[in-house]
This record gives C-alpha cells, sequence and structure tokens, in this order.
C-alpha cells in the first residue's frame, strides 16, 4: 500500500526542534513525509536534521529543483499539510495567501486537509490580528489548534506553548483516517465542551467517594472534535491523561466544581458532550482531620447528600438557543430499558448508553454503546476504539447544530 504523503511544515519558532518528535511519530508509524521548512527555521534546526529524519531533501525555496517545480507538486501530492510550529508571520502569511518562500507556496497549492499548530508569545496569540487570522483560516476549513497553557521562551509563562508532539500527531492521525471527510472541518467555527472523568468527593483529608472512570472517552471526544475543526473545552476531574493539544482544559476534582466549570463554559457553547462520570452523592460533612479507627468500635455512618444533576439541569435551561446537549449513561443491567427512562426524565437531545463493570469500559481503550434519541432513534456502536464512538457522537450533533 502506498504510504500517506504527509507535508511537516516548520516555520521559525523556538518550538522548531520539537517538530522532529512528531516527525518521528508520523515516520514511525507508516507515513512518507517531507519536511518544509522556513528559513527562520533553519535558524533553530539546520536542514541536515530535516533530511536525515525524514528521507528526503528539506528546501526552503521555490528554486531548488525548478525542472520538478516543488512549490506546485508538494501541496498536489500531500493527503496532509501539518504546520508545526506555526508562527504568527506564517499564520499571518496563510490568512492573505501570501507565497514567498516553499512553504508558502505548498500551503496555497494544497487541495487536502491542513492543520496549523500555533506557538508564540502569550502577546502575540492574544493580538486581534493574530485572533482575526486565525479565524479566517478556520472559517476556510483549516484546523487551527489552541495552544497550550505553560513555559514559553525565557522566564516567560502563558498561553502560546507549541503542544505535545504525541497530541499533535494524534490530531493528524484523526483527520487522516477521517480522509477527505476531514477536509470537511464539520465543527468548523464551533465551540464544543466535553466532560470527561470521574469526581471524588472528600470524606476527610485523606479519602474520598470516587469511581472507576479514567477520562479516556471523554479525551476522545475531545480530541475528535478538535481534529473536525471545533473550539473545544474539556472539563477534566481527576484524569492523568496528557492535555489534548488544542483543547483548552479545565481541572476539576469534585462534583460542585464540575458543575462551575461546565456551566461557565457552556455559555457560549453550540454542544455540551456530559461524559464525565459525576458522583450522585457526597458525603454530608468533611472530616477536617483522618478519621481514625476505634478499638473495638465500628464506624460511624457515613451520611449521604445528592450532587447536583448538571446534565438534567444543561437540558432544562440552555445558556444559548439551539444549544445540543449530550448525556453519557453508564449501566449494569437492564442497559436500554434504564437509558430510555433517563433521556426522558434528563431531556437531553442524546444518550450514550453502555454496560459497565469491573471489567468493561472503565479504563479501557475501547468501548461499546448504544446512542439514543428522543424520537425513539437507536444507533448502535459496536465494540471497538473510543474514538469510533466519539466520532458517532458528533455524526449525530452535527445535523442536530443550529
Amino acid at each position: 500500500m502506498d504510504k500517506p504523503n504527509v507535508v511537516l511544515g516548520v516555520s521559525g519558532g523556538i518550538a522548531a526542534y520539537k517538530a522532529c518528535e512528531l516527525l518521528r511519530r508520523l515516520t514511525e508509524s507508516g507515513h512518507d513525509v517531507r519536511v518544509v521548512p522556513t528559513a527562520s527555521a533553519l535558524n533553530f534546526v539546520g536542514e541536515a536534521t530535516w533530511a536525515a529524519l525524514s528521507g528526503h531533501p528539506a528546501g526552503t525555496e521555490v528554486w531548488e529543483g525548478v525542472h520538478e517545480v516543488p512549490h506546485v507538486r508538494i501541496g498536489q501530492r500531500a493527503d496532509l499539510v501539518v504546520v508545526a510550529p506555526a508562527t504568527a508571520d506564517m499564520l499571518a502569511k496563510a490568512a492573505h495567501g501570501l507565497a514567498d518562500d516553499l512553504l508558502t507556496n505548498t500551503l496555497l497549492t494544497a487541495r487536502c486537509p491542513v492543520v496549523f499548530a500555533p506557538a508564540m508569545h502569550t502577546e502575540m496569540w492574544e493580538n486581534p490580528a493574530t485572533q482575526e487570522n486565525v479565524a479566517t483560516l478556520r472559517r476556510r476549513g483549516a484546523i487551527v489548534i489552541e495552544p497550550a497553557v505553560g513555559r514559553l521562551t525565557g522566564v516567560d509563562t502563558g498561553k502560546g506553548r507549541l503542544p505535545e508532539p504525541g497530541e499533535i500527531f494524534e490530531v493528524c492521525r484523526r483527520v487522516l483516517a477521517r480522509g477527505t471527510e476531514g477536509m470537511a472541518a464539520d465543527l468548523a467555527g464551533r465551540h464544543v465542551v466535553v466532560s470527561a472523568g470521574g469526581t471524588r468527593e472528600p470524606l476527610d483529608p485523606v479519602r474520598y467517594l470516587g469511581n472507576r472512570s479514567s477520562g479516556k472517552q471523554g479525551y476522545a471526544l475531545a480530541r475528535t472534535a478538535v481534529a473536525r475543526g471545533a473550539r473545544v473545552t474539556l472539563v477534566a476531574a481527576n484524569s492523568e491523561l496528557p492535555d489534548p493539544a488544542g483543547a483548552d482544559v479545565v481541572h476539576v476534582g469534585t462534583a460542585v466544581q464540575l458543575r462551575e466549570a461546565v456551566l461557565k463554559a457552556a455559555a457560549d457553547a453550540d454542544a455540551v458532550v456530559m461524559a464525565a462520570a459525576v458522583a450522585d452523592f457526597r458525603p454530608a460533612g468533611y472530616a477536617e482531620g483522618k478519621i481514625k479507627k476505634q478499638d473495638g468500635q465500628e464506624p460511624e455512618p457515613v451520611a449521604l447528600v445528592r450532587n447536583p444533576d448538571v446534565l438534567a439541569e444543561l437540558s432544562a435551561d440552555r445558556p444559548r438557543p439551539g444549544q445540543v446537549v449530550v448525556g453519557f449513561a453508564a449501566e449494569t443491567d437492564h442497559v436500554l430499558e434504564n437509558g430510555r427512562a433517563k433521556l426522558a426524565r434528563k431531556g437531553c437531545d442524546l444518550l450514550v448508553v453502555n454496560e459497565v463493570g469491573e471489567r468493561k469500559t472503565f479504563g479501557s481503550e475501547r468501548n461499546e454503546a448504544v446512542v439514543l434519541a428522543p424520537d425513539g432513534t437507536e444507533t448502535p456502536v459496536p465494540y471497538g476504539p473510543k474514538e469510533a464512538l466519539a466520532d458517532t457522537v458528533w455524526d449525530l450533533v452535527v445535523p442536530r447544530l443550529g
């Protein structure tokens, strides 16, 4: 089989060295990668490095190898173009159709999905000019990943850090997996909120009531939404997974904290997918010190109180008209019967129902579910990767968006 052709564009930022790791992941997973750096990028990583790692020459000018017409052919043959890092200058050139070197010419000739992974100082990212350029690119169907928050050049910290190469690779892999469908970027211009993980309700400073949720399904929903062009807010409860590239991640602990974060993020969201395992109850009281066992005495019963029902609250009082709300139901028996009852009770637009247990779903890389709709429609999702279920959910959400 022919290897997928990937063009890795590298623009002139300090994060250029991280693109070497992205290149390694792409080549080792069976992709034929052509690196097209800018002249500025070669100040950070030399041409010999790119050529050695990719197995192809890594020129910057349209005048090199003119007989092969590289400024046209490279883009024409690509199945994916990913620019990482994408500086503010590169985003501006791409948005305005400038073509003064091999990379910008390649962007103009590409007829495949294009992914930009920005990296720059916070002030540059937040500048209205950059934000307008990003909006323009997204409006045209390009996928512009939100930068990460963290340490920047020097002592600066903030939003603008290049996401981890492994996470950028996951976005590229999902875009390539969708093939020509990936060009549609059917969530472009949309803001979606996803909750993930499992809440923990503290009993004392060292103990809590929790559940087995790893957050993998919610993270898969976030990653697939990014790959489909969405701006993603991920509200993550106690997950140890790395932050997905392109998602704004809000870390929470308890059900009350999750409610606050979800409602805040949902204020301007087009869709909210509640994949987190939210505790139904929490201890009525919190012990300031560790609860000690007393010799010869049984422990006091733990009184519980109800946690807020975030899914029902969102469904009943949607922050914006036309917002699509999706719930998840983890059941251990009478799965579909309980799922239909929960769908009617919660009032959401879709409900993803799956059977869970000690060795089912929680912590696994795979899942099996049925997506229920209020009109009685059932969409079964066979046992497979959690990303497949995530894509099915978004396939059902997209036509419901206003």
